[in-house]
């Protein structure tokens, strides 16, 4: 199990419920559009919010940001050692920052200075695409024991100034990379781990990309909290990364939808059904499997483990519960209906 980290009031780590993140697209320096995006998102889903912060006009918002939002705050530091002290002193719950690439030590030693005086736990955020120029030069490319030995290489810089309430990612845009660093550091320390396939892509291939990645890494029981990385509305990837958990068998805060793929038996017109019950589902929010099954024949038998499910005959179909037919006959153009009525009956 790995240590804890408390990041505001979302405990990470040491066995604590695997958290959801996301990262604001608006410009941080303006703070009614993303207070507002921030808000979007905590209504789908996200637990933990980050915002770049490039500049101090971005550092000075902070604090503006934060009085207005009731999830923890992730302020993303590159460079500059002044942006993370002035966006610390503003109130930020944890700092994203690379101590390696802020300067000198004393530098180092003032963020964490600053954040063990406030509580404030610090990611290393460890990443393919900027690794360190010697480690590249060492092991001739990104690999996975160059994101950890560089991911070791920022925990002894803090550690140098007593401050040890971290948490660190290894994101590489390669799947069988990023997943043998996050293997490979789990085996050799016990620091909470921050999942997420850097620079995924758009939702078509991100989507598939994450769920291998991030979806494999939790449930080999490796992973505390995570983003998924989507050329996309933010939103978007809370939507993908409540599936992901729900796949992986860690969450099961709303309905998860079963269906089959159809086959020659299949006489109704399946998929837009499927489509449809799929929509409707996103205002439910009871924790009930739902099958959408192309025939009588073995449908409710592969889905006997629904709470509810149809499954369509010749122009009709049946209505099931837990395996168990409890209506018949029921004309196709009726089946949704009749199955989002016994939903509302659970």
């Amino acid at each position: 199990m790995t240590k804890q980290i408390i990041v505001g009031n979302v405990p990470v780590g040491g066995g604590a419920p695997v958290s959801i993140q996301s990262m604001c697209s608006t410009p941080t320096h303006d703070v009614e559009a993303t207070v507002a995006q921030i808000h979007r998102l905590e209504a789908a889903g996200c637990e933990i919010v980050r915002v770049a912060v490039p500049d101090m006009a971005a550092a000075h918002a902070i604090g503006a940001i934060r009085e207005r939002i009731s999830i923890p705050l992730v302020v993303d530091i590159h460079f500059n050692y002044k942006l993370a002290l002035e966006a610390i002193a503003a109130g930020a719950d944890k700092v994203r920052i690379n101590p390696g690439n802020i300067g000198g030590k004393d530098r180092v030693k003032a963020v964490a200075d600053a954040c063990r005086q406030r509580g404030i736990p610090i990611r290393i955020g460890v990443n393919g695409g900027s690794l360190e120029r010697p480690l590249l030069a060492k092991y001739g490319k990104v690999c996975p024991e160059a994101l950890v030995e560089s991911a070791f290489g920022h925990i002894r810089l803090l550690n140098e100034f007593d401050f040890d309430d971290i948490c660190v990612s290894l994101k590489s845009s390669s799947v069988p990379v990023t997943m043998a660093a996050y293997r490979l550091m789990s085996e050799r320390s016990d620091y909470p781990l921050h999942l997420g396939v850097t620079e995924a892509g758009t939702p078509t291939m991100g989507l598939i990309k994450s769920a291998i990645g991030i979806g494999g890494l939790l449930a080999q029981g490796i992973g505390d909290t995570f983003r998924v990385t989507l050329t996309a509305d933010p939103c978007e990837e809370i939507v993908a990364a409540k599936r992901i958990l729900q796949a992986a068998g860690l969450r099961q805060d709303g309905p998860n939808l079963i269906s089959c793929p159809t086959c020659g038996r299949t006489r109704i017109d399946l998929i837009p059904m499927a489509n449809e019950v799929e929509r409707r589902l996103r205002s439910v929010d009871k924790p009930i499997t739902v099958a959408v099954m192309g025939c009588v024949v073995n449908g409710p038998g592969e889905a006997s483990a629904a709470d509810v499910g149809i499954a369509g005959g010749d122009g009709e179909g049946i209505l099931f519960r837990h395996g168990e037919v409890i209506r018949q006959h029921i004309p196709e153009s009726e089946l949704v209906e009749a199955l989002f009525e016994e939903i509302a009956r659970l």
